[in-house]
């Protein structure tokens, strides 16, 4: 049920691009408890000037313009523990499969209810059965 949007530079090279796409899904499945196949992604690349981060830094984390922003919406309830072992994870792998330093990697999670989704043909499909209609 995740639903993820990924933007970064367009000067990121597309293995890269591929590698962050998988540690994100590979780290929602593993920590997450997101179901097999449920990679849903929106990957966007844009020019330098149209990523605006703090360049001074911001909470004692620096930036490069290899910043890459990951928004994942999906279900509410999860732990801290969970979410802190998955921006651990992300920004880990990350940083081993691409060389991107772990600080160029934003995070953020949106919570929504089970029957905020639906994944085609108009029905609500994680909701009683007597709503799905």
């Amino acid at each position: 049920m995740p639903f993820v949007r990924i933007d970064l530079s367009k000067d990121i090279p597309a293995p890269a691009v591929q590698a962050i796409s998988d540690a994100v899904y590979d780290a929602m499945f593993e920590f997450a408890n997101a179901p097999p196949h449920d990679k849903f992604q929106i990957i966007t690349r844009h020019d330098r000037d149209s990523l605006v981060y703090p360049s001074e830094g911001y909470l004692g984390e620096t930036y490069t313009p290899n910043f890459v922003f990951i928004q994942v919406t999906w279900n509410a309830g999860r732990s801290i523990d969970v979410k802190k072992a998955f921006y651990k994870a992300v920004a880990e792998t990350i940083h081993s499969k691409t060389g991107l330093r772990k600080q160029d990697v934003f995070i953020n999670l949106v919570s929504v209810e089970r029957e905020d989704w639906s994944f085609g043909s108009g029905i609500m499909h994680y909701a009683p059965k007597e709503w799905r209609t």
